[in-house]
């Protein structure tokens, strides 16, 4: 997805490969703390993890003391959940697990499940607890990985000097410099429908072929249905930070998702099934239409 630095470490970790280009080799004190970062909010957010926090209150409901990024993320969610008419959902674990993107990537479907709609009065943020009134498997999909993302830029980025990129395949954050990045086809990855160059500022892009198996599933559900979306092809968009952008490139799956981008100030591309390519009006894209 981009191009050009001094050095770069690349590494997997949750479920993905990142890349991370600065301008000097990161000390290897700091590599560890990235990873300990990384492996702290898998325990906390996973839903592929036996061990994890929200596999626990799976199980069995309850409450726990609320992990660091709980706070931010389940209050983006609220906002996205109203500007998507319910769309989006972080309790939409069981319903993605349903169509087979389960623990076991066992890819079987067993029928559309909605996500709860009462999803806010089930889930309790706030005063130090993280609790749900029975049981339900929370996804932070929606918005987590970009969260990760800003907190491995924060971690780096007082210890170098010069550019830094966090590249989390599909979600990255530039500081110190731009970064042109290519705007993947979502059905011809050997292409790019335009090219986008982002300074100081995340991009974070979807699409419906990054994920998908069987009989046209993918991982965009609406959580009203259960059933995968299918208007929207490939999404990308541009923010200060990578949470916020990441948030509204799912938000533009859905109706609603345009509105929330421009009280949120965000720019956007998305790409319908059918072949057309949309943009915000302020949009310095440079797409190839």
């Amino acid at each position: 997805m981009t191009a050009g630095a001094d050095t770069r470490w690349t590494f997997s970790a949750i479920g993905t490969a990142w890349e991370i280009q600065t301008a000097t080799p990161l000390p290897a004190a700091i590599r560890e703390s990235v990873r300990d970062l990384i492996d702290a909010f898998d325990r906390d957010w996973s839903r592929f993890r036996e061990d994890s926090l929200v596999t626990t209150l799976a199980r069995g409901g309850g409450a726990v003391p609320t992990p660091p990024d709980a706070a931010a993320m389940l209050d983006a969610y609220a906002e996205l959940s109203a500007a998507t008419a319910g769309a989006v959902n972080p309790l939409v674990g069981d319903a993605l697990a349903g169509r087979g993107y389960d623990p076991g990537y066992g890819f079987i479907d067993h029928g559309a499940r909605p996500a709860p709609g009462d999803w806010t009065s089930r889930l309790e943020w706030s005063g130090g607890r993280l609790g749900l009134s029975s049981p339900a498997m929370i996804d932070v999909g929606a918005l987590g990985k970009g969260r990760l993302v800003d907190r491995v830029l924060a971690e780096i980025a007082p210890w170098v000097d010069g550019r830094v990129v966090v590249d989390a395949s599909g979600d990255l954050a530039v500081r110190g410099g731009p970064e042109r990045v290519g705007l993947e086809h979502p059905y011809d990855p050997r292409r790019a429908i335009g090219v986008w160059e982002v300074t100081d500022a995340a991009l974070c892009a979807s699409a419906t072929n990054r994920r998908a198996w069987g009989d046209g599933l993918h991982h965009v559900l609406d959580a009203r249905t259960g059933q995968p979306v299918r208007t929207v092809a490939a999404t990308w968009a541009l923010a200060a930070d990578a949470m916020t952008a990441d948030a509204v490139a799912t938000a533009l799956f859905f109706e609603g998702g345009p509105e929330l981008a421009h009280r949120w100030g965000v720019h956007w591309v998305r790409m319908t099934t059918d072949g057309r390519v949309e943009w915000s009006p302020d949009c310095k894209a440079e797409l190839f239409t």
